[in-house]
């Protein structure tokens, strides 16, 4: 992105100077004009935001940020600002402390843009490698209120809930991960090396084959013959449906779909209206009005489906309608969620009630995943015991044929 260096005043008359990263003149004016910076000269440097050739290598092999690196950062910010610091000397102290090169890199970018005239919430937006969007909308309800050292601290406690979750979904799914694998390997093994074996067997003897040995030894050969073609299909079909899946109806679909899964749609579906319900509170709490703080949640919402829902939700309250008559038209809601909200639009505290719900979902999608392996496990040893009674049956059923033959 080009830089301009600008010359201006500011509301007071004083004279300002400095550099500002925009996608052209017109922009950087504007950007200058809505921090009350009236520009009176702007020049291009001819300096981008591009690295050094010999940086480039290093840059590539370089570790990139975490997201442990943002949730510290969130809250060292938080304690920063909490205690008085200016954001610009806490944004200092933290590119010294920082132990992350490629954060240290963000951070600086961050403080030179707001010594530009930039807010933290745009300065951020040209990071999307490190903040989501999600993050950048809740800065900006919290430069718009006044309550950014809130947010931060908002942001480290939904960023740790986050990881904790996703820990102990891996952590859940980590035996039944390794117990199908080991079933695909030992299918695969014994389709193409032990059912060959014994078919060489049974074709000396020239006996007639049970119905399930057949259909053995018919996939032991497809998978022989066509093994890397079927595996070569399995690739271009995951990579079709990556491609559909971004796409606009494509993610519409899935996302709504992913609810709906056995086992694990509770979880995707409880987790992504406790993020809905946070966020709203939050914004609720911050002053925002209903529609403009659902177009927030709208925004940062991780699935299209749900998404929709809180936009549909925000139509109709700009319509006139209550929050609870949308809530329940958007058909998402159980009835105590929405008894909650009539309760709260009642009383005029919603926020605190939607916070209520936040902390509901949240303690659901943690029994969820508690509960989750144990709940797989069943299936597991169903699918293994009915791989173990296929392979039985179409291996030694004809063995057990023939030794009964030997013995007449």
């Amino acid at each position: 992105m080009p830089r301009f260096n600008y010359v201006g005043r500011t509301a007071s008359g004083e004279k300002t100077q400095g550099i500002l990263d925009a996608d052209s003149a017109t922009d950087c004016a504007s950007s200058l004009l809505k921090s009350s910076i009236t520009p009176t000269s702007i020049r291009e440097t001819g300096q981008t935001e591009r690295r050094d050739a010999k940086n480039v290598g290093a840059d590539l092999f370089a570790p990139g940020i975490k997201p442990i690196d943002i949730q510290l950062f969130s809250r060292q910010l938080y304690t920063l600002m909490r205690s008085g610091v200016p954001i610009l000397r806490s944004l200092a102290g933290l590119i010294e402390s920082s132990t992350s090169v490629a954060l240290a890199k963000v951070i600086r970018s961050l403080k030179e843009s707001l010594e530009a005239g930039r807010d933290l919430s745009s300065a951020m937006r040209q990071h999307p490698e490190a903040f989501s969007p999600f993050y950048v909308a809740m800065v900006r309800v919290g430069e718009a209120t006044g309550r950014l050292d809130e947010v931060f601290l908002q942001m480290f406690n939904h960023m740790e809930f986050e990881r904790e979750t996703r820990s102990r979904i891996k952590e859940a799914l980590r035996y039944p991960s390794f117990v199908l694998i080991a079933m695909v390997v030992a299918v695969a093994i014994i389709n193409v090396f032990v059912i060959p074996a014994f078919a060489k067997v049974y074709a000396g003897m020239g006996a007639d084959l049970p119905l399930m040995t057949k259909i053995l030894m018919e996939s032991s050969r497809l998978t022989i013959a066509y093994g890397w073609h079927l595996l070569a299909v399995v690739v271009l079909a995951v990579f079709t449906f990556r491609i559909w899946s971004a796409s606009g109806s494509g993610r519409l679909t899935w996302d709504r779909f992913k609810m709906r899964i056995p086992l694990t749609g509770t979880i995707v579906l409880k987790s992504t209206l406790a993020r809905f319900a946070r966020t709203l509170s939050l914004s609720l709490k911050s002053g925002i009005p209903a529609a403009q703080a659902l177009s927030v949640v709208a925004e940062v919402t991780d699935n299209a489906w749900v998404a929709s829902r809180v936009e549909q939700m925000r139509n109709g309250i700009e319509r006139g309608e209550s929050v609870l008559r949308t809530a329940q038209t958007a058909a998402v809601f159980n009835p105590v969620v929405l008894q909650m909200i009539a309760v709260g639009e009642e009383t005029g505290s919603i926020d605190e009630l939607m916070h209520e719900v936040a902390d509901m979902y949240e303690r659901e999608v943690d029994y969820e995943i508690k509960t989750l392996s144990a709940r797989i496990e069943p299936l597991i040893i169903v699918a293994m015991g009915g791989i173990v009674l296929v392979l039985a049956l179409g291996v030694f059923l004809p063995m057990w044929d023939l030794g009964k033959h030997a013995i007449k």
